[in-house]
């Protein structure tokens, strides 16, 4: 079988579970020609189970207009405001401390997280997820 040719990758974020044709997801596919409502069928039913939470997609379109897409982890700050029970972070943070969350909670989002970060092992990844947290206004106690 011949490999297909790629004619661009699209990136992005919708809640689990909530796809639409409206925006963003119909501005980012509708002018590369994909069957819209095939995309959203496909996604709401790979992340029913998430519901709720902000789900980073990646979707390759092919130069025959069919597609692929990978679902990513869900972003860190997302995760972090989860944890610590907030609606958004500090306004201005080094200044402000919006709230914590404790070291359990930074490994459990570190664990989650690694298969998209560039860490090499887990303490890594708690190190830049804490430098998330810290650019939030969030301490780790």
């Amino acid at each position: 079988m011949a490999k297909k040719k790629v004619l661009t990758v699209v990136k992005i974020q919708i809640e689990a579970g909530k796809a639409s044709p409206a925006p963003p997801v119909g501005t980012a596919l509708g002018p590369h020609g994909i069957a819209i409502m095939d995309f959203v069928k496909a996604y709401n039913a790979k992340t029913e189970a998430q519901a709720g939470t902000v789900v980073p997609t990646e979707i390759t379109i092919y130069e025959d207009r069919t597609f692929d897409f990978i679902l990513k982890t869900p972003p860190t700050a997302v995760l972090i405001r989860e944890k610590a029970g907030l609606a958004k972070a500090a306004d201005n943070p080094g200044a402000e401390v919006a709230g914590s969350i404790n070291e359990a909670d930074l490994e459990e989002i570190a664990k989650i997280k690694m298969p998209d970060l560039n860490a090499n092992d887990l303490e890594a990844a708690k190190l830049q997820v804490r430098g998330t947290a810290r650019s939030m206004g969030i301490t780790v106690d």
